[in-house]
């Protein structure tokens, strides 16, 4: 073959090479969708997927390598959310992942196939995502960040026992359930503890407003249901609390990173890097319906002392040692 020829075939053939090797790259990245529930640019929740993430890469799902991560926001909004699941699935993913009880409900609602494992769901058996907890039964399983009402009024009444009565708010249109999975144990803890529960469903900041302000009125505590509107809603929510002396506790930490009272709930990015580890499970080749749904394992207390002080309250030195974080 003379030289010419010989470079010729030579340079095909390394494109061929180079095509071939391209095509079996990008047939190796495994499509990961992840649909969450909460406003886009916090850094709380952004901390939460970014866990997610470093954890899958740990496993060795490398986003931009072998794996190809889409995460989307609802921002909260319902509709936004059937929109997204809609978009996740067009793009034909290995596996999918709901951060909240609406995105896990958004994608639920556009595949009965592809693997869905889901982070953040308080109630998957009465959302209708599983069958049980031992046995899911179905293309979804997951991890719940679900914790009793009850014992977050009575640590309410440990900070604040002045407190006559007791007052859960939650917006009855996107809290799991509507609402009723947390109601019992709320209600039983505040009569247990002589202090009469108020119900205070909410769909608005005036709402919001108005429902704080009645509780202030009878001096009363308050629990804040996890929830997305919860979520998008913090600020009116803080400010209603200080404003009418209401003691408020809330599940998840960001509330006192952000001049809330006292947050008791499970470790979110605990629970986010778990999820993480069902993730690599299926795109190994096992099936969600062979998963059991698991329940969180670890659980964080947040003191805001300013906001204590602002709201003339001593926080008694047994719950101030047991707090993992305090704000001084």
């Amino acid at each position: 073959m003379r030289r010419r020829e010989f470079l010729a075939a030579l340079a095909g053939a390394s494109a061929l090479h180079l095509r071939v090797a391209s095509a079996q790259q990008t047939e190796k990245a495994r499509r990961i969708g992840v649909l969450l529930g909460w406003p886009d640019g916090d850094p709380t929740f952004r901390r939460w997927a970014a866990a997610f993430v470093e954890e899958l890469a740990r496993l060795g799902w490398v986003d931009r390598g072998n794996a190809a991560i889409e995460i989307l926001w609802t921002n909260a909004d319902i509709n936004r959310a059937s929109l997204l699941a809609k978009e996740l699935i067009a793009s034909q993913p290995g596996v999918l992942l709901g951060g909240t009880t609406s995105a896990t409900a958004a994608l639920q609602k556009e595949t009965s196939t592809i693997p869905i494992v889901f982070a953040a769901v308080s109630d998957p058996a009465g959302s209708g995502f599983v069958a049980s907890y031992a046995h899911p039964g179905g293309n979804i399983t997951g991890f719940t960040n679900s914790v009793s009402h009850g014992k977050l009024f009575d640590l309410v009444k440990q900070i604040a026992p002045g407190v006559t009565r007791g007052g859960i708010i939650f917006n009855p249109d996107t809290a799991p359930g509507g609402g009723s999975i947390y109601l019992p144990s709320f209600e039983a803890a505040a009569r247990s503890l002589g202090d009469e529960p108020m119900i205070l469903p909410v769909h608005s900041d005036a709402e919001i407003e108005s429902a704080i302000a009645a509780l202030g009125r009878e001096q009363g505590g308050l629990v804040v249901m996890a929830d997305v509107f919860v979520g998008s809603h913090m600020g009116a929510i803080i400010a209603a609390t200080l404003r009418n002396k209401v003691p408020a506790i809330f599940q998840d930490p960001y509330f006192p990173a952000r001049g809330g009272l006292l947050s008791y709930g499970p470790d979110e990015v605990d629970i986010f890097r778990r999820a993480a580890g069902y993730v690599d499970r299926v795109l190994r080749g096992e099936r969600p319906a062979d998963l059991p749904v698991q329940e969180p394992t670890k659980f964080k207390m947040t003191i805001n002392l300013k906001t204590a002080q602002a709201l003339g309250l001593t926080v008694p030195p047994a719950l101030l040692a047991s707090a993992d974080d305090v704000i001084e």
